[in-house]
C-alpha cells in the first residue's frame, strides 16, 4: 500500500491527466477536489455516481465518499439521502501550512509563493461541522479531517488598495498530507481539544492553547457540548467551567451497536 504522500502524488498526476467531462461532478471542479477524488478512489469508474437524485463524488465497495472543499450550508439534505442508502465518509480538507500566490486579473501574471504566517488546525472544522450537527451522531457517518500543506492562488481583485482583502480564491493545490483525523464515534471528537488542556477548563484557557478566535472557540465548545462530551458547570471567578465527559463519551460509543450497524450497511450496499 502506498504511503499518504505517494498516494497524493499519484492522485495529482491522475487528476491532471484525466480527460475533461461534462458530467455534473466535473463542472467547475477545482484541482483540490479532483485530486482528492483520486486520492480516496484511484478508479475513475467509481467517481460521480448518481444516488437517489444526487451525485456522489465516490461510490465503491466501502460505501459513499463525499469530499467537501467548501461550505457545508447545502450539504445536509444530500447527506441525509446518502445515509439512508449506505455507509458515508465525509472528507473535509483543511490547510495546515499555506503558500500564497497572487494573480493579476488584468495580465494573468502570478507572484512568487509566500508562506502564510497562519497554521491551520483540525478544530477549525467545527465551524462547518456545526451546520450538520444533527447528523454527527449517526451510526453510519464517518468524518475525515484531512490536514494538508497547500498552495493557494488568489486574484488581486479585492476591495482593499492592494486588492488582497476580499479577494477571490482561484485554486488550492495540495502539496503534502500532514495528518488525517478520523471522527467515527462521539468520543473521537475529543481529539479536537488541544493537548495540555486542564479538566475542568475555562474559555480563556482553551483560547490560550488553540490560538483561535473567540468565535471559532465558541463553535468548538458548542459542537462538543451538543455531542455530550463537555459539561458546563460552575464558575472560577467570572469564568464558566467546562468538564470533559470521558465516561459519557465511552458509554455512547458502546451503545452504537456496531455489529447491528454493519449488518444494516451491508444490506443497503447490496441494493446500490
Amino acid at each position: 500500500m502506498l504511503e499518504p504522500q505517494e498516494r497524493l502524488e499519484a492522485a495529482r498526476l491522475a487528476a491532471a491527466g484525466c480527460p475533461e467531462k461534462q458530467g455534473i461532478g466535473r463542472l467547475g471542479e477545482k484541482q483540490l477536489h479532483a485530486c482528492l477524488k483520486y486520492y480516496y478512489e484511484p478508479r475513475p469508474a467509481h467517481h460521480e455516481i448518481p444516488v437517489q437524485g444526487f451525485v456522489a463524488d465516490i461510490c465503491n465497495e466501502s460505501g459513499i465518499i463525499e469530499i467537501q472543499t467548501g461550505s457545508f450550508d447545502k450539504l445536509r439534505r444530500k447527506l441525509e439521502c446518502f445515509l439512508e442508502q449506505s455507509l458515508v465518509t465525509l472528507v473535509y480538507p483543511l490547510p495546515h501550512r499555506k503558500w500564497l500566490r497572487w494573480i493579476d486579473p488584468q495580465t494573468g501574471e502570478i507572484s512568487e509563493a509566500r508562506k502564510s504566517p497562519k497554521t491551520g488546525q483540525a478544530a477549525e472544522a467545527c465551524f462547518e461541522l456545526g451546520k450538520i450537527q444533527a447528523l454527527l451522531g449517526r451510526k453510519n457517518l464517518h468524518i475525515r479531517l484531512l490536514l494538508l500543506d497547500m498552495e493557494e492562488h488568489r486574484y488581486l481583485n479585492g476591495w482593499s488598495r492592494d486588492g488582497k482583502k476580499g479577494s477571490t480564491r482561484a485554486e488550492r493545490i495540495p502539496l503534502s498530507v500532514v495528518e488525517e483525523i478520523a471522527l467515527d464515534a462521539p468520543v473521537d471528537y475529543l481529539q479536537l481539544l488541544p493537548a495540555g488542556l486542564p479538566d475542568p477548563f475555562t474559555r480563556a484557557e482553551l483560547a490560550k492553547l488553540t490560538r483561535l478566535s473567540p468565535k471559532r472557540n465558541q463553535y468548538l465548545l458548542r459542537c462538543l457540548l451538543k455531542l455530550g462530551l463537555l459539561r458546563q458547570e460552575g464558575k472560577r471567578g467570572r469564568s464558566y467551567l467546562y468538564f470533559i465527559e470521558k465516561n459519557a463519551a465511552t458509554a455512547a460509543e458502546k451503545e452504537r451497536g456496531q455489529s447491528e450497524n454493519d449488518k444494516s450497511i451491508e444490506e443497503t450496499q447490496k441494493a446500490l
